[in-house]
C-alpha cells in the first residue's frame, strides 16, 4: 500500500442511416438526419447468410440505412463470438461517403467507454467497400425503452446520466456526435440493470486534427444533423462552427423528450418548411419550458406512444423548478450560457437527484427584455427613440454631470496610486543596475528584502500605498517558498488596509494571501478562517456573482478538498467555475485555475473520467494563456499525471512528472518545495515499477527541501517521508522504514485530524511492513483502523488496498477462509473503485486465484486467472499502442 500523490455496441436499428433528401419540405414521419446525399442509393444487395469476410461468417442483415447496411455475424478465430458488421452500401462508395464511413470507424475506435460502442476490427470487401466490426449488442431505442419499462422520472433521469457521461468520453477523445438522438442512443440490458449505448457515429465531426486522411467536407446549404435534435449553431450558414456544446444541446432535447414525452418543437410542423424556414425557426423559436409544455398535453396521445405515463398536471409540477432550469440551460439559444460540457449537465442533474442547489436557474428579467428585443427589433427601436427623447431631456444631464465627477476623482486617486508605485518599483530595480550596484550581482532575494526595508521608512505616510507595497512584496517572498519572510508583510498589508488605509477590497485580497500562505504552510485551520472571511467580504462587498467572489470561492473550496470535506467543497468550486465562465472571456486564465481546483476534487471522489476532462481544459486554458513551460500548466500537468496514475496508466503519467520537474527547476531553482513535490511523484512511479534505484535519490532529495522549506510538522512533509519508508522497507531496512512511517503518521494526526484519508494511508503502509516482518496481530491492527477511516471518508481506494492488505494477512498467518473472504470483498471493491480493467485488480485476481488453488479448489481458479490475464493483455496493447 503506498498514499496518493502530493496532490460500445450496436443496436439492431440501422446504424449510420444518411438520407438523401431533395426539394423544398422534409419527411416529417421519421426524425431522420438531413443531409444532401452525393447520388442516389443502389438498390439494396445484402450478402447472404453464410458469406464469409476473411475470419467473420456472415449470419444475416440486422438494418440498414441511406448509407450502410449493419450484419450479424460470427467470428471464428481467434476466438469464436456473435459480432456486429457496418459495410458501405453497393453503390455508396463515393469519396464523401467513403471518408464519412471510415471518419465513423475511426471515431469508434478511438474510444473505450461502456455506453459506446466498441470497434474490434476493420476491413474491406472483395469488392473494395471498407467495413467495420463491432461488438454485438440487442437493444431498443431509449424512449422506447422507457416507455415499455413504465419508466418514473427518477428512473430516466438516472439512466441518462451515463449517457452524458459517454459523450463526455467522446469528447474527451476530441470526437463531437453532431447527431445525438433517442433512436442512436440504444438501451440492453446486463446483469439485470440497462445499460445505454450510443450508436452511429457516422456525422462525427474531430475537434482537433482530423479523424482520417481523407477529406471529409461539409457544403454550405446542408443540414448536418437530425432539425428536431439539432443545435442553433449546427443549424448556422455553414454548420462549421461547432464544437462540443452542440451535443449538450442534443442531451438537452433528449432529456425534454424523455421528461415531458413530446419534443420542444413540434416535429410535422418544424419539417414543413424550406430548409431556411427550418434553419431558422432552430435559430430564433424559444421552446416552451418542460412543465409548461406537459400541459399542452392535456388528454393528447400520438401514434408514437410518447405521452407520458404521468397526468400532465402532476407531470408539470414535478418539472417545474430545477428540472425547467436544467433543461432550458441545455437547450439554450446562446451557447455560452449552455453547459459548457456534457459532464457538467450530469453533474447538476446529480444535484437535483440529491436535493442540492442546482446551478441551473431562470433566466434574468435583463436576459429576457434582451431576447424580446432581438425579436421584435424595428417596434422597440421606435418606442425607445420616443422614450429616450422625453427622459434623457429631464435627468441626463443631472446623472451624466454627478457620475463624472465621481468618475474623475477615482480615476485620479487610481492613477496617483499607480504612478506612485511605478516609481517605488523602479527605484527598487535599480540597485540591480552596474553603475548603481558597482559591478556587485545582486539577487532577486536581495531586492526584495532591501523593498521591504525602504518601505518601512519612506511610506510611512502613506498607508494605502504602503499595505499594496508589504502585500505585492510579500506574496513574491511566498511564491520564492519563502514563507518566514513573506508572513509579516502579509499581516502588515492587512493591519493597515483594516486600520488607516481603509481599503476592504484590498484587505479581501490580502486576506487570500494570508489563507494560501497558511495553506502552503501546513496551517489548514488558520488557512480555512482566512478564506471564509475573505469570501464573506468578497460577497458582502460585490455580491455573488464578482469573478473576485468565484475566486475566493476556488480559494476555500480547494482547501476544503484538502481536508476532505466534499460536499462544501464541489459547492464552491462548482460555483466558482460558473461564474468565471459567465463573466470572463473564454480562455481566460482563472477559468483553468477553477477547472484545475474542481478536477482535483474529482480525482479525490474517484470520479477519473470527469477528473481527466477538467484538468486536460486546465492544461489547454493555461498553455493558451502561459505558454508551454508556466508553473501553473506544470500544475494541472501534475495532477493530470496523477489521475493517469489512479486509472493505472502510469506509463503516461511519467513524462508528465519529467516535464513538471524541468519547468519546476527552471523557475523556481532547485530548492524550492513545488521542486520536492515533482521529484516525490517522479519517484512513485519509478517506484512503483519495481525502479528502487532511481526512486532512492529523489525522495532523498525531495525529503531535504522540505525539511528545509516547510518544517518539522508540514502535511507534505509527511508524503517525502512515507514514500522513502516505502522505499526502505522494499530494501528490508525495517528498522529505519518504521522510524519513517511513525513520524509521517505523528504528523498527518496532528495536522490533518485522527480520520483524514492520509492518516489511513500512513497506518496501511505501516501495517504491510509489519507483516513483512511477521507481525501479524499488530499489522490487522493497523488495517482495521484504516479500513474504518476509509469507509467513513468514502474513499474506495483506501477500502480496496485495505481489505487487499487484510487478505494477504490472513494467508500470511495460515488463515486460508479468511483470506479468501477478505480478497473476494477487495475484487469487488477494486472493482467498483478503478474499473474492470485495472492493473491492481489483475494483481488482486491473481493472489486471489492462488489462495482458492491453496484451497484445493483448481477448477475455481482457472476462470479468475483467466480473467487477470485477459486486463494484463489489454494494458500491453494499451501500453504499446501509446508508445
Amino acid at each position: 500500500m503506498t498514499d496518493p500523490e502530493d496532490h460500445e455496441t450496436i443496436g439492431v436499428s440501422a446504424a449510420g442511416s444518411t438520407t438523401g433528401v431533395g426539394g423544398s419540405s422534409l419527411p416529417h414521419d421519421e426524425h431522420a438526419p438531413t443531409i444532401l446525399a452525393t447520388s442516389e442509393p443502389a438498390p439494396v444487395r445484402p450478402f447472404q447468410a453464410d458469406t464469409v469476410l476473411e475470419k467473420y461468417r456472415i449470419l444475416g442483415l440486422l438494418g440498414q440505412g441511406g448509407m450502410g447496411q449493419v450484419y450479424e455475424a460470427e467470428q471464428v478465430e481467434p476466438i469464436r463470438r456473435r459480432v456486429a458488421i457496418k459495410v458501405i452500401k453497393r453503390g455508396m462508395d463515393t469519396e464523401q461517403i467513403v471518408a464519412r464511413f471510415e471518419s465513423e470507424r475511426q471515431a469508434l475506435a478511438l474510444m473505450d467507454h461502456e455506453c459506446i460502442a466498441k470497434v474490434f476490427d476493420g476491413g474491406a470487401t472483395p469488392d473494395g467497400r471498407p467495413y467495420f466490426v463491432m461488438e454485438l449488442v440487442r437493444g431498443i431505442p431509449l424512449t422506447d425503452y422507457c416507455q415499455q419499462n413504465k419508466l418514473g422520472l427518477r428512473q430516466r433521469l438516472e439512466l441518462f446520466l451515463p449517457i452524458c457521461e459517454g459523450v463526455q468520453h467522446a469528447h474527451q477523445k476530441g470526437v463531437i456526435h453532431r447527431d445525438l438522438k433517442p433512436s442512436n442512443v440504444m438501451v440492453t440490458v446486463a446483469d439485470n440493470r440497462p445499460v445505454p449505448k450510443i450508436i452511429d457515429f457516422g456525422l462525427a465531426k474531430a475537434t482537433g486534427g482530423a479523424l482520417t486522411d481523407r477529406a471529409l467536407h461539409t457544403e454550405v446549404g446542408q443540414l448536418m444533423g437530425t432539425p428536431e435534435y439539432m443545435s442553433p449553431e449546427q443549424a448556422g450558414q455553414s454548420g462549421l462552427d461547432v464544437d462540443t456544446r452542440a451535443d449538450v444541446y442534443s442531451l438537452g432535447v433528449i432529456l425534454y423528450e424523455l421528461l415531458v414525452g413530446d419534443l420542444p418543437f413540434d416535429s410535422k410542423a418544424l419539417r414543413q418548411g424550406s430548409y431556411e424556414d427550418i434553419r431558422r425557426r432552430i435559430r430564433e423559436d424559444e421552446p416552451l419550458r418542460p412543465s409548461r409544455r406537459a400541459t399542452t398535453l392535456m388528454g393528447a396521445s400520438d401514434a408514437g406512444g410518447r405521452t407520458s405515463l404521468i397526468d400532465p398536471a402532476v407531470l408539470s409540477k414535478l418539472l417545474h423548478g430545477d428540472l425547467d432550469w436544467i433543461v432550458m440551460k441545455a437547450i439554450e439559444k446562446d451557447r455560452t450560457r449552455r453547459y459548457p460540457s456534457a459532464s457538467d449537465l450530469a453533474a447538476d442533474i446529480v444535484r437535483h437527484l440529491k436535493d442540492e442547489p442546482v446551478l441551473a436557474s431562470p433566466p434574468s428579467r435583463v436576459y429576457l427584455i434582451t431576447k424580446f428585443v432581438k425579436r421584435h427589433r424595428a417596434a422597440v427601436a421606435a418606442a425607445t427613440a420616443i422614450a429616450l427623447a422625453t427622459v434623457l431631456g429631464m435627468i441626463g444631464t443631472t446623472v451624466g454631470l454627478v457620475r463624472a465627477r465621481s468618475a474623475e476623482r477615482q480615476a485620479r486617486q487610481e492613477a496617483e496610486t499607480a504612478r506612485q508605485m511605478s516609481d517605488f518599483m523602479v527605484g527598487l530595480f535599480k540597485v540591480a543596475d552596474p553603475e548603481s550596484s558597482l559591478g556587485n550581482r545582486i539577487t532577486a532575494r536581495e531586492i526584495l528584502d532591501r523593498g521591504a526595508r525602504r518601505i518601512e521608512t519612506e511610506l510611512s505616510e502613506q498607508p494605502l500605498l504602503r499595505a499594496r507595497m508589504l502585500g505585492t512584496i510579500g506574496e513574491v517572498y511566498r511564491s520564492l517558498g519563502l514563507y518566514s519572510s513573506s508572513r509579516p508583510l502579509l499581516e502588515s498589508a492587512l493591519a493597515l488596509q483594516r486600520g488607516p488605509a481603509l481599503d476592504r477590497m484590498g484587505a479581501a485580497r490580502t486576506e487570500s494571501s494570508l489563507g494560501e500562505l497558511e495553506r502552503l504552510s501546513g496551517n489548514l485551520a488558520q488557512a480555512e478562517s482566512l478564506f471564509s472571511k475573505a469570501l464573506a467580504s468578497q460577497l458582502r462587498l460585490r455580491g455573488p456573482d464578482h469573478p473576485e467572489v468565484a475566486a475566493a470561492m476556488c480559494d476555500l473550496g480547494a482547501l476544503l478538498a484538502a481536508r476532505s470535506r466534499y460536499d462544501e467543497a464541489d459547492s464552491l468550486l462548482t460555483r466558482s467555475l460558473a461564474i468565471r465562465e459567465q463573466q470572463l472571456t473564454p480562455g481566460h486564465p482563472d477559468i483553468g485555475r477553477s477547472a484545475n481546483e474542481l478536477g482535483v476534487l474529482r480525482w479525490r471522489q474517484e470520479k477519473f473520467v470527469e477528473a481527466e476532462s477538467l484538468l486536460t481544459r486546465a492544461v489547454a486554458v493555461w498553455k493558451k494563456a502561459y505558454g508551454e513551460n508556466h508553473p501553473s500548466v506544470a500544475r494541472a500537468l501534475t495532477n493530470l499525471a496523477i489521475v493517469y496514475r489512479a486509472q493505472g496508466r502510469g506509463y503516461l503519467a511519467i513524462p508528465l512528472y519529467q516535464r513538471v520537474l524541468t519547468i519546476y527547476e527552471s523557475t523556481y531553482g532547485p530548492e524550492h518545495p513545488r521542486v520536492a513535490v515533482a521529484l516525490n511523484n517522479l519517484g512513485r512511479v519509478l517506484f512503483g515499477r519495481g525502479d528502487y534505484g532511481a526512486a532512492a535519490p529523489l525522495y532523498v532529495r525531495a525529503l531535504a527541501i522540505q525539511e528545509k522549506t516547510l518544517g518539522p510538522d508540514h502535511p507534505n512533509l509527511a508524503t517525502a517521508l512515507n514514500n522513502l519508508a516505502n522505499l526502505r522497507s522494499a530494501e528490508r531496512n525495517y528498522a529505519e522504514a518504521q522510524a519513517l512511517f511513525r513520524r509521517a503518521l505523528a504528523i498527518r494526526e496532528r495536522a490533518l485530524g485522527p480520520d483524514h484519508p492520509d492518516v489511513g494511508w500512513s497506518l496501511g503502509d505501516l501495517g504491510v511492513l509489519l507483516r513483512d516482518r511477521g507481525e501479524y496481530g499488530r499489522a490487522e491492527t493497523q488495517f482495521q483502523r484504516a479500513l474504518g477511516i476509509f469507509e467513513r471518508a468514502g474513499q474506495g481506494q483506501g477500502v480496496a488496498w485495505t481489505l487487499k492488505d487484510l487478505a494477504l494477512t490472513a494467508r500470511g498467518r495460515g488463515d486460508l477462509p479468511g483470506a479468501e473472504r477478505y480478497f473476494r470483498r477487495a475484487v469487488t471493491a477494486f472493482e467498483a473503485a478503478m474499473g474492470a480493467d485495472h492493473p491492481d485488480l489483475a494483481q488482486c485476481l491473481e493472489e486471489y486465484a492462488g489462495v482458492i488453488r491453496q484451497l484445493g479448489r483448481a477448477a475455481e481458479a482457472e476462470p479468475v486467472e483467466r480473467r487477470a490475464r485477459e486486463i494484463r493483455a489489454a494494458l500491453a496493447k494499451r501500453s504499446a499502442a501509446a508508445g
